[in-house]
């Protein structure tokens, strides 16, 4: 079982890229299936399942979509197994740019809106500069100079990645991502996270609805950058 997350800022078309890539997988003898997390409701599940591959929404609801997909990654390879996949696409909603929900055995794609601005690549943090593929979209949509000065703000911010720049519309890009995914190991038994989390669970994370530091307990972060520890 081949293992393909793909995260992203919201709104930057991880799904269309996605509908693209396993359509051209299934053209080429593979056979897809897809994990679509999100965190409170989605109606992707029925644009995946025109393609006729199998497709199954998790919602994360009060839990952050990148944690929540990082939990359950057995629990989808496993669902993938009785559908007789030989390769797991998981798409995450990808909220939490200090999240990177990539393990070490997996190929890991980070989708990218270029008409959010210039600098944004220098943005994302782990999401971006852990992934083995950064796939821009909306290309079409800026000039070529805007393109190019974007495409250099990405391999200033992850040098090792690969580009690949795609159009949910046209299709543009899913093809070569296919190619990418056909060559890629199979995931391994036990697999780590190729960066660590954010660095601590807190009080507001548990629930505490008051604002100010006199009332929280954790690692906190004051203004000028200086970190402590709050607690027992």
């Amino acid at each position: 079982m081949k293992l393909v997350v793909i995260a992203g800022t919201p709104g930057s078309g991880k799904t269309s890229v996605l509908m693209h890539a396993a359509r051209c997988l299934e053209g080429s003898g593979s056979r897809p299936a897809v994990v679509k997390v999100d965190c409170l409701w989605t109606e992707d599940d029925k644009r995946i399942g025109r393609l006729g591959i199998p497709v199954h929404v998790a919602l994360s609801r009060d839990m952050c979509p990148d944690h929540f997909s990082i939990y359950n990654v057995d629990e989808m390879l496993e669902w993938a197994k009785k559908q007789d996949a030989d390769v797991l696409l998981n798409e995450t909603a990808g909220l939490c740019l200090r999240c990177a929900p990539y393990p070490d055995h997996c190929l890991a794609v980070c989708v990218i809106d270029v008409t959010t601005g210039p600098n944004t690549p220098l943005k994302v943090g782990p999401l971006l500069t852990t992934a083995d593929v950064v796939v821009t979209t909306k290309c079409d949509l800026v000039s070529q100079a805007e393109r190019e000065v974007f495409r250099e703000r990405v391999l200033e911010a992850n040098p090792h990645c690969r580009i690949v720049e795609a159009n949910g519309l046209t299709g543009k890009g899913g093809s070569d991502l296919a190619e990418i995914i056909r060559a890629l190991p199979p995931a391994a038994e036990n697999m780590m996270l190729r960066h660590n989390p954010p660095l601590a669970v807190c009080t507001l994370c548990s629930g505490e609805l008051r604002v100010s530091k006199r009332y929280h307990r954790g690692v906190l972060r004051h203004m000028d950058g200086f970190m402590e520890y709050s607690g027992e």
